[in-house]
């Protein structure tokens, strides 16, 4: 097996702008502008994300982007704040909020869901420690 030295992830966006604001003042993620008209985004813990244009984007229809919270139902509270709006999704049994309750019943952590102004899905989810 290769021996990695680091990783990230990548996806592409339709407007970089609506993504740095998006990302940066919505989310409050760390946005830096790189080389060749792209943009990065700093997660929690040191990973990022590269962000490229695209102008043929179609967004993925399962999750791209996971970002975990010590206390889901602030963090909901707070990014709603924001403007940011939480999915309902069919099979998942979601509070007023939007909030799946995963962790009191055993099906996984307590989850909701947002997306970017492009569709990409994005997962809150609480650190179930």
């Amino acid at each position: 097996m290769p021996t990695f030295s680091f990783g990230f992830s990548v996806f592409g966006v339709p407007d970089l702008e609506a993504a740095r604001q998006f990302y940066g003042d919505k989310l409050g993620l760390e946005v830096r502008d790189e080389d060749m008209g792209q943009l990065s985004l700093t997660l929690p813990g040191g990973a990022w994300v590269l962000l490229y244009p695209k102008s043929d984007y179609v967004p993925a229809t399962s999750t791209t982007l996971s970002l975990v919270v010590d206390n889901i139902d602030a963090a909901v509270d707070e990014l709603a704040t924001r403007g940011i709006e939480f999915e309902r999704y069919e099979g998942f049994e979601q509070d007023d909020r939007g909030i799946a309750r995963g962790i009191e019943s055993g099906q996984g952590p307590d989850i909701a869901w947002c997306t970017d102004p492009f569709g990409t899905i994005i997962a809150v989810l609480q650190n179930p420690e």
